[in-house]
């Protein structure tokens, strides 16, 4: 008897926030009515259908369908259900399969702040932070100015980027997304190939006071420092580089987190040619451009200058360097030693001036 009793029980109703599935009975335009342990009936519809995995749009008569309760039975005899909700369950659920394989997903960018993008998955809202964008997104600017940052962001509404998955956690609803972590790998085989030397052609991504950042390989982003721009003095990169445009240049020096890269030693490095006109232990006329606590400049021609050390004058009564010398002063100077690798030319001073030679010269006329 009791055998029979348990199995004429009749089935508990379902309760809101309860997950049911039931068999679709039913389907007229954007209605589904589901029958739920052959008893009850529910009913989806408006955007509680809506699930972002196109459930309802693939359903048939005779599909069994998962939902949510959201509300009893209504005075039409129906439970109202959502397939909105029981979305969000199934989201992460595969959230954490995508974490889990390292699956890539494409999203649109929804909006931006100082801090990254926010995007969503499936009804989920997600954010990317400024750190986990690739190269190519990355907000470059110059002492981090946040308004530049946002406005940087900002032109990035609306277009789609390829993310995987780095933080899931449906308890606290935080999703975080990253678009580099799907470069990582290709990263990383790119780097075994990469020596120093490499000639590489790639995308200017961003310039900054202190240099260039570029592109190239699809995967990899190396500087170019303010120093290896451009031979000569450079003091702003932006005369030699624009953002998005393709450039040419030379690996320097390969590290984990970081690349070197020269676009100045693709070409002949001028001051090597200008240098050979001179010789070591040959005397010349120069001009002081600039006196400092290392000695003075002398620029012996248009492109080539040499230094007298500061340790070549002589000191005064209080034991300091006697440096007579003041920019603008002619003089002539003795060739010491040259040295490529530095740019650097030492000099010595002669014992007569240029100017002092030109006296001499006037008296000895008299």
């Amino acid at each position: 008897m009791a055998a029979l009793l348990a199995e004429d029980q009749t089935p508990p109703p379902p309760k809101p926030g309860e997950p049911v599935t039931g068999k679709i009975v039913s389907i007229s335009g954007n209605r589904i009515i589901v029958e739920i342990d052959g008893i009850y009936t529910g009913i989806i519809a408006g955007r509680e259908a809506a699930d972002g995995f196109g459930t309802a749009k693939n359903a048939m008569v005779g599909d069994d369908i998962s939902s949510y309760v959201v509300e009893d039975e209504n005075s039409e005899g129906y439970y109202i259900l959502s397939l909105r909700k029981a979305s969000r369950e199934k989201a992460w659920v595969k959230l954490g399969e995508m974490k889990t394989n390292s699956e890539a997903v494409e999203i649109t960018i929804r909006e931006a702040n100082k801090g990254g993008l926010m995007t969503d998955f499936n009804g989920i809202r997600a954010f990317i932070p400024v750190s986990q964008l690739a190269p190519e997104h990355y907000p470059r600017v110059n002492g981090a100015n946040s308004s530049e940052i946002l406005s940087k962001l900002q032109k990035f509404v609306g277009e789609k980027f390829t993310v995987q998955v780095l933080t899931a956690e449906p308890d606290e609803n935080k999703l975080i997304f990253s678009e580099k972590a799907g470069l990582s790998k290709k990263r990383e085989a790119a780097m075994r190939k990469l020596k120093t030397g490499d000639k590489i052609k790639g995308k200017v991504t961003g310039i900054v006071n202190f240099g260039v950042f570029v592109m190239f390989n699809n995967c990899l982003e190396g500087l170019v420092h303010l120093s290896e721009v451009a031979w000569g003095k450079v003091s702003d990169a932006t005369s030699y580089a624009r953002v998005g445009e393709e450039k040419e240049a030379i690996v320097i020096g390969v590290e984990p987190d970081k690349i070197s890269l020269s676009m100045k030693r693709l070409t002949t490095d001028p001051w090597l040619e200008n240098v050979e006109k001179f010789a070591e232990g040959e005397v010349v006329a120069g001009e002081v451009e600039r006196v400092g606590s290392l000695g003075a400049i002398v620029k012996l021609d248009k492109n080539i200058s040499g230094i007298i050390p500061i340790a070549k004058f002589g000191k005064n009564a209080e034991g300091e360097p006697n440096v007579d010398l003041e920019v603008g002063d002619k003089l002539k100077v003795t060739i010491g030693k040259i040295n490529p690798d530095e740019h650097r030319i030492e000099l010595s001073r002669e014992s007569v001036t240029v100017e002092e030679e030109k006296k001499e010269t006037k008296k000895a006329e008299k």
